[in-house]
């Protein structure tokens, strides 16, 4: 796991250098994501979705899922670049509304009722705690390493589940959002890690112990950026 010496405290913050390198792997995240959904599109194929073209021998369906993580990352440099983004339900309900369109079964706003996470007996909160819930969220920020802060926003939001469905891709979001409007770099999982990441989520949704998925989020941190945003 890098630590906060090689990374956090030695970067230098820049929110333009950071945007630029997230919009420039813009389709790596949205191929990642969509792998780790089961999703088997191919680099190539997602990079061709992102450009306004269809492709062939997949559902469409699947294909709105890619397209609308491109849209989401489009919205997101866009509130970051107009200064709109912050850890607010609002800021959250606005992207879901683009990252999860006709994919959840409601998009743009909380879930009005129970989910389950499979694979697990832990129970999300029920959908009236929701608000409270998302304050308490922001409420534990308290940190002081930037990257301990946005991993939190990730992990809560997943083990809450604010959403019906695309709840780890939203948290995901937030959590680069509150990276990339203060400067560093975002974090993308790969989908080469996907096993590790399954098996972590769901120890991480019965004990609601961070460490274990902080340290593995931190792996997952390209030291190219990393290195770049030293410079």
């Amino acid at each position: 796991m890098p630590s906060p010496e090689d990374t956090y405290w030695l970067m230098r913050p820049n929110r333009e250098k950071a945007l630029m390198l997230a919009q420039r792997a813009v389709s790596v995240f949205v191929y990642d994501a969509v792998r780790l959904e089961g999703i088997n599109f191919t680099l190539p194929e997602v990079q061709t979705l992102l450009q306004g073209v269809t492709v062939g021998g997949h559902k469409l369906s699947d294909q709105q899922i890619a397209v609308n993580q491109g849209e989401a990352w489009k919205r997101l440099f866009q509130m970051i670049r107009e200064k709109r983004f912050g850890v607010t339900k609002a800021c959250a309900r606005e992207l879901h509304g683009v990252a999860a369109k006709e994919d959840a079964l409601e998009w743009g706003c909380f879930r009005s009722g129970s989910v389950l996470i499979a694979g697990t007996d832990y129970e999300p909160p029920e959908a009236h705690e929701l608000p409270e819930r998302f304050d308490q969220m922001v409420d534990q920020m308290q940190m002081n390493d930037v990257y301990d802060q946005a991993i939190h926003l990730f992990l809560t939001m997943a083990r809450c589940q604010f959403f019906y469905d695309v709840n780890k891709r939203m948290g995901r979001f937030m959590m680069n959002g509150h990276l990339l409007s203060n400067g560093y770099p975002a974090i993308n999982i790969p989908a080469s890690r996907q096993l590790e990441f399954n098996e972590l989520m769901l120890r991480f949704y019965e004990s609601g112990d961070q460490a274990e998925m902080n340290t593995f989020v931190r792996s997952c941190m390209d030291e190219r950026a990393v290195r770049i945003m030293k410079e």
